[in-house]
């Protein structure tokens, strides 16, 4: 597995991988709210982080992570990657690499919350309504 920076053309790819992840992973996201993202992520929030990605020894994309201000925004693996430590590698390349030390985790998603704390994220805040404002309570976690 190598990381590399994404180029603008892999963003179709990403956006496919964000969508089956959240559906693996979000259960509690309404259809219309995901219908929603789509088009801000793949218009607006790809170019607004710097994103990356794990590529395996075909070149083919298996997860991304996009970082911001030390925050990272954005981690999503291939269904039929997850499990394999491709995550921790991205997290790993975020932290000693993009700076990242925080991450906001949907506090429904009890199995990010589990993968951050396991790295090392402790929980230090709470908000009850995500970055667009739906009632998606995000828990506030930092290294």
């Amino acid at each position: 597995m190598i990381i590399e920076f994404v180029q603008k053309e892999d963003h179709l790819k990403l956006i496919e991988i964000w969508e089956a992840s959240v559906r693996a992973t979000h259960d509690f996201l309404a259809e219309a709210d995901l219908q929603e993202l789509k088009p801000l992520i793949l218009e607006q929030y790809f170019d607004a982080v710097d994103l990356r990605c794990a590529k395996n020894v075909h070149g083919e994309i298996q997860g991304f992570c996009g970082v911001h201000d030390g925050n990272i925004e954005m981690l999503f693996i291939a269904p039929e990657a997850r499990g394999k430590g491709i995550g921790a590698m991205l997290v790993t390349h975020a932290i000693e690499e993009q700076g990242a030390l925080k991450v906001d985790v949907n506090e429904q998603n009890g199995q990010a919350l589990g993968f951050y704390q396991h790295i090392g994220f402790k929980v230090t805040g709470r908000s009850p309504i995500d970055g667009q404002g739906k009632d998606y309570p995000l828990l506030h976690m930092a290294l």
